[in-house]
Order: C-alpha cells, then sequence, then structure tokens
C-alpha cells in the first residue's frame, strides 16, 4: 500500500476502504479534499467543477446536492448510475458523496432537502452500486441535522454497507441545530458515538472558520478522535473557502497544527465550488510546491 501522495490517478480511483484509510494516514496531514455542488454551474461551464478541483491538487472530491435517484453532475454529460463512474474516470480521483440525516422537504428550490439526499442505507447501498468511495454524512445550512441524526445514520449506512464505503461524519457548522452550535457542534461524546456506530473519519470543523472554536480546542478534538484510533478531517463549510488567500493560509497551518489527517476546502467560493487559487494557495501550505506540482500534473497511468 502506498501513501496518498504517491498514488497516480488510476491507482487512487481503485482503492478499498482499507486501501484509503492507510493512504491517507501514512501521508501525515497532506491530503486534501475539494467539496463541489453538483447542481450548480461549473465555473469553465463545460468541465465539471470537479474535475477542475482535481487539476488544481484535490486528492478527492466530495460531492455535495447529489440525488441517488436521479444521479446527474452538472458538466458531466454521463448521467444515471454511471455518472459517478464517469467521473471519476475523468478526475482520476476517489468521489464521496454528502448524505443528510434529515427529512425531504417541500421546497421547489434547487436548494430543497430530496429523498435521494437523505442519509440511508438504502441510498448508501446505491452510491455503492454506482462506484462512489465513500460517503460524508453532515448537513447543509438551515437543514436542522443534529448529532443524534448523524449517528443513527452512520450505524444505518455500515450496517448495509460493510466494508464497501469508507464514513466521514460530523458538522462543518450548526446546520441549522441552534442547540448544537459553537462548541457543541462536536463534542468528545458525539466523537465516541460516531466512532462507535462505523465512522473512519471525524468531520470537524477547521480552525478560525465557526466562532467560539478556537485551535486549541480543534486540537484536543483531533487527538480524541486518534485516540479512539479513527482520522480526522478539518473542513471550512463557511464560505471562507472565498476568503483571500492569506486566511487561507492561516487556517491551513492552524488545522495543520491541530494535527488532522485531511484538510477540506467547502463549496461556496463565489457557488459551486472554493476558488481556484485558494486550492493550489492550501494545498502549497500543507505539503509545498513539489507535491502540490506532482498532483497536479500526475496523468492516468
Amino acid at each position: 500500500m502506498k501513501r496518498m501522495l504517491d498514488l497516480a490517478p488510476s491507482e487512487l480511483t481503485g482503492l478499498t476502504r482499507q486501501e484509503f484509510l492507510y493512504a491517507v494516514r501514512s501521508a501525515e496531514g497532506r491530503t486534501l479534499a475539494c467539496e463541489t455542488i453538483v447542481p450548480a454551474m461549473p465555473m469553465l461551464v463545460d468541465i465539471s467543477n470537479a474535475e477542475l478541483a482535481a487539476a488544481l491538487s484535490a486528492d478527492f472530491i466530495i460531492l455535495n446536492m447529489f440525488d441517488c435517484i436521479s444521479p446527474r453532475i452538472n458538466g458531466i454529460a454521463e448521467e444515471g448510475d454511471e455518472t459517478i463512474r464517469s467521473l471519476k474516470k475523468l478526475c482520476g480521483r476517489p468521489v464521496f458523496v454528502n448524505l443528510e440525516p434529515c427529512e425531504a422537504s417541500n421546497d421547489t428550490s434547487i436548494w430543497a432537502m430530496k429523498e435521494g439526499r437523505k442519509a440511508s442505507g438504502e441510498n448508501a447501498a446505491s452510491l455503492m452500486r454506482m462506484g462512489a468511495d465513500g460517503v460524508v454524512i453532515t448537513g447543509n445550512p438551515g437543514n436542522g441535522v443534529t448529532n443524534e441524526g448523524i449517528c443513527r445514520s452512520v450505524r444505518e449506512i455500515r450496517e448495509a454497507c460493510s466494508d464497501g464505503l469508507s464514513i466521514i461524519a460530523g458538522k462543518m457548522h450548526a446546520s441549522g441545530s441552534l442547540a448544537e452550535c459553537g462548541e457543541k457542534i462536536i463534542t468528545k461524546e458525539d466523537i465516541s458515538s460516531f466512532v462507535s456506530a462505523g465512522a473512519d473519519i471525524i468531520l470537524l470543523p477547521a480552525p478560525m472558520t465557526v466562532p467560539g472554536l478556537s485551535t486549541e480546542y480543534i486540537r484536543t478534538l483531533v487527538s480524541y478522535a486518534h485516540s479512539l484510533g479513527v482520522l480526522t478531517m478539518t473542513s471550512i463549510g463557511t464560505s471562507q473557502e472565498g476568503s483571500d488567500a492569506e486566511t487561507i493560509r492561516q487556517i491551513a497551518l492552524s488545522a495543520k497544527m491541530c494535527g488532522t489527517d485531511v484538510h477540506h476546502l467547502g463549496d461556496s467560493g463565489y457557488m459551486g465550488m472554493a476558488l481556484p487559487e485558494n486550492i493550489f494557495t492550501y494545498s502549497v501550505a500543507i505539503r509545498g510546491v513539489r507535491h502540490t506540482y506532482r498532483r497536479m500534473a500526475s496523468s492516468r497511468r
């Protein structure tokens, strides 16, 4: 098995759950994940945001608002059950999908919660058949996602998919649950519950992104998660993926100081993905130009 830094695109798209987790762990805090909103107009119009993020050095892609019942990614011609496999072929990256433990809504906008985005065993099993590598059990703003709901969904999805998918669990922000904001977004008790339910990677807000969450607090949670044998992913889910370069560097280095295994950039630079220059800036901050250019230049071979 290889560390994430050394894997070629052809190897990245064929990783098992255990190989993926080993690759992340052995990269020692130098793995970068980028999230994209699949219904959004691609920044380059006819090239998907996921492809652009991969070209800018993302190690794996997270799809937000992907509908398991009506699979479609804006910028990808393929639709239906082969959509994710088509994206993996184009990007040369593992693909994860956000699922949310909340009910579908009657809203008619593109933001409306749909049954195909629900964090259920059925949807996760569909994603596994479509070729997804993992799921992120979390919540978009305003959907009222709670940690109790995340825990239930993790357990259901682990039972449904066994070893077939990696599971990332947690919240980047309060997700519309006002009782779980600030330091209550995630606690040691929540982490313990997620791990017991079957999570592989614990999702935490990155330092400097959520009011009240200091580097010291996140560092404590990262250390606790590691003591339970799981990995962590610190996330920018507060639109700061559209900040200036200096802010991005500060967040990146603070997250690195916390000991996180995966660094996540959210999907709202403008709309749909992080600013391209911030993906590059973040990558250089956590692993330097050598590994950044290597990931950007590595072709499918």
